[in-house]
């Protein structure tokens, strides 16, 4: 088995916005530019709120890419999606948002490696990535969004 990605970080948020910066405002903080189906003619990407929506990236063209569909949704505590950007094998990526006294504690786990031919390459993809998109796209936007309401 391999061994799935563990993230964690503390952001200055409530459960409720960390949850909803994460998921209605996915499109705000994730690096559409360069982690995208379309990269150039991407417009934005959509998270749909519920058990069985989808996570769909849209080009400016109007074309659809399905990230992943939505497998649990318990706002604000935490979601399941199952992860295919592109197409391909799904991996799975779960995320938990707990109160904590410096705001929420979120840990992401990106697991499901197993579906892929090449697993240990397909995770060393994504090993690369998520401190990047998580680590410090999505800590960035959580502290701007925590300074904006100080104003």
């Amino acid at each position: 088995m391999t061994e799935p990605i563990r993230m964690n970080a503390t952001v200055p948020l409530s459960p409720d916005e960390a949850f909803d910066l994460f998921t209605a405002r996915l499109h705000t903080w994730w690096p559409l530019a360069t982690h995208s189906v379309f990269e150039s003619d991407v417009e934005t990407c959509v998270f749909e709120p519920r058990a069985g929506g989808r996570i769909v990236e849209r080009s400016r063209s109007g074309e659809e890419s399905v990230w992943g569909e939505v497998l649990e949704y318990e706002r604000p505590r935490r979601f399941v999606v199952s992860w295919h950007p592109g197409g391909g094998p799904s991996s799975v990526v779960e995320v938990h948002f707990t109160p904590s006294d410096d705001g929420t504690y979120v840990e992401l786990e990106h697991r499901g490696w197993e579906a892929f031919e090449q697993p240990e390459e397909a995770r060393a993809g994504y090993a690369h990535g998520w401190p990047f998109v998580f680590g410090e796209r999505f800590i960035a936007a959580a502290a701007a969004l925590a300074a904006e309401k100080e104003k």
